[in-house]
């Protein structure tokens, strides 16, 4: 069974591709339809991440935003991330280049 990784937290899927794009696709649609009682807007991400193993586009869109929301994260709460256990923050790649 494949799993998918992000923030440190693996979840598990379907391991059959096929499987996991009617999921992924089932939870972003179910996100959309958010303000119905049953349904919560939860589900949109989680469909983007199970869609994020078969589809690059959406692979590399989940990339960002797990870049951009560590550091975040590293900047205000650096003892928060650290409990996560997401990694320390690199050194900003534009001020090390050609040095």
């Amino acid at each position: 069974m494949k799993s998918v990784k992000f923030l440190g937290k693996s979840v598990p899927v379907p391991g059959h591709p096929i499987l996991r794009a009617i999921l992924g696709v089932a939870l972003v649609a179910g996100g959309f339809l958010g303000f119905l009682p049953v349904l919560g807007f939860w589900m949109l991400p989680l469909g983007l991440l199970i869609l994020s193993i078969d589809f690059p586009p959406v692979r590399r869109f989940r990339r960002a935003v797990t870049v951009k929301l560590v550091d975040w994260l590293w900047q205000r709460f650096p003892r928060l991330a650290q409990r996560l256990g997401v990694g320390p923050r690199r050194p900003n790649r534009k001020s090390t280049a050609y040095q």
